[in-house]
């Protein structure tokens, strides 16, 4: 793993279709982007932020995930999250992450993450075992 610097961000998207509702995801019962998959959306952005600092052979885990989702979205509303490093202390990582829905550019939910670089065949020897 190469050196990551504080503040070190990505940004990922997703337009909200059925499959990401709370209602398909079964979180609730409701046609409205679900708050698994705004976490998902969440960590792809912290994992993507990182990934180009792994060396090959590695991976990022996430390991801890703390936020809340404040208000709801539509199905086709387009949701951002950024994840943005806030510190690093040797494989771990941790992040200030935010998801924003674009169509009234309102912050939707945020919250905090944390990621483990593992090198991938110890980790995945040990899920074998």
């Amino acid at each position: 793993m190469r050196p990551i610097s504080i503040d070190t961000a990505h940004t990922s998207t997703l337009v909200v279709t059925e499959a990401s509702t709370a209602r398909e995801l079964g979180s609730g019962n409701l046609p409205v982007f679900g708050t698994p998959a705004m976490a998902a959306l969440m960590e792809r952005a912290a994992m993507e932020a990182v990934a180009p600092f792994l060396d090959p052979g590695e991976s990022s885990v996430g390991t801890a995930l703390n936020i809340t989702h404040d208000r709801a979205s539509g199905i086709g509303n387009t949701i951002q999250a950024t994840a943005r490093v806030t510190r690093v202390e040797g494989r771990r990582i941790d992040f200030r992450i935010e998801a924003t829905d674009l169509s009234n550019t309102t912050t939707i939910g945020s919250g905090t993450h944390t990621r483990f670089v593992v090198n991938i065949e110890k980790f995945m020897r040990k899920i074998e075992k």
